[in-house]
């Protein structure tokens, strides 16, 4: 029988044994990770590159995508629970930049967007795609806003020209305007009433 010091030894050795492994193993990994930091710098950094990133909750249900797609759009999509887009904040083909919010069927309801870098539009929509509120620059440099009827047709317009000049336009719903109010580049207002048979009131009265 084999005495106690001598299983001693024997357990001593074997432990050293397993460190040594274990040193190695673990050396191995550094060298590892080092070369792979070596080829893709991101790694080093804490960078991730992907094509498509998903976020899904504790259920496996995708909430949430940021992707592009074959175009070169760029856009991070919010999913409800159902796993239907509600909230889009992306970058279009163009360069334009976009906020929207949907309904669980996918309409507009609110919708952000820049035109050329200089020409916002916010347009806010009721269930069917009808735009009832509209407000915005334009690309050579007037101002706008909408209101519109549970139609969509804009029935009074605010807004100011190029040169700052503002005005105010009410609409039937033919789409022909009705009443008018003018400040023009003289600082001097007009105001234009037409009735339903085609008489005009303007004043100041022209000559």
């Amino acid at each position: 029988m084999d005495s106690t010091d001598a299983r001693m030894e024997r357990l001593e050795a074997r432990i050293r044994r397993w460190q040594g492994l274990t040193c190695a193993a673990l050396t191995l990994a550094v060298l590892g990770l080092g070369a792979a930091a070596l080829r893709d710098p991101a790694l080093s950094s804490g960078e991730v590159i992907a094509s498509r990133l998903v976020l899904q909750d504790a259920q496996g249900r995708t909430r949430a995508t940021l992707d592009t797609n074959k175009d070169g759009a760029a856009a991070l999509v919010l999913r409800d629970s159902a796993g239907r887009p509600r909230a889009l904040l992306g970058v279009g083909a163009d360069d334009s930049p976009r906020l929207r919010f949907s309904t669980a069927e996918g309409e507009a309801l609110a919708e952000l967007m820049v035109f050329s870098d200089e020409a916002p539009r916010l347009t806010l929509s009721k269930s069917g795609g009808v735009d009832l509120f509209s407000v915005g620059l334009q690309v050579d440099g007037s101002s706008r806003l909408e209101l519109a009827d549970a139609y969509g047709r804009p029935r009074a317009i605010l807004g100011a020209d190029e040169h700052g000049m503002p005005g105010l336009s009410l609409v039937d719903r033919r789409g022909q305007t009705r009443a008018s109010l003018r400040v023009g580049s003289s600082d001097q207002g007009t105001l234009v009433l037409e009735g339903s048979e085609g008489e005009l009131f303007r004043a100041p009265v022209v000559q």
